[in-house]
């Protein structure tokens, strides 16, 4: 786990931290590439709309060759009800971000109550190198 300061300059750590872990434990690069990209516009997005003094936190947890992730903010929350993921096209304003994460993992789930904040949640499937750690540990 990571609390860290809700500041843009922290992008790169989550994404660098949780990169360095995948890699490590012998995950595909393109499974890598999608992770971290999803877990960055998740990131992202409580830096962009939680309040100047929030902090947020991610949870990586990765169990046999499933990785799940919660961004975590204690900020104002959002109507998750009224998010239309899929329905974010190329030109809209907003929810382009929502829409890239639903395509690039295999579970997107928000949790948002107002003042307490929002939890993204994110699975991805890893596809794992033949020659890693995690395969070695999963195929026993």
């Amino acid at each position: 786990m990571l609390c860290l300061p809700r500041d843009s300059s922290t992008l790169s750590v989550v994404r660098h931290i949780a990169a360095a872990a995948l890699e490590e434990l012998g995950v595909e690069t393109g499974t890598i590439e999608d992770v971290t990209l999803a877990l960055t516009e998740a990131a992202a997005n409580v830096v962009k709309h939680s309040d100047a003094d929030d902090q947020y936190e991610v949870h990586v947890v990765i169990e046999d060759s499933t990785c799940a992730i919660r961004v975590v903010d204690a900020g104002r929350g959002f109507d998750s009800d009224s998010l239309a993921v899929s329905m974010a096209g190329p030109s809209a304003e907003q929810g382009r971000g929502m829409a890239l994460m639903a395509a690039l993992v295999d579970s997107v789930r928000f949790e948002s109550r107002p003042e307490a904040g929002t939890i993204v949640h994110l699975v991805k499937d890893l596809a794992l190198r033949p020659d890693g750690p995690l395969e070695r540990l999963v195929g026993s």
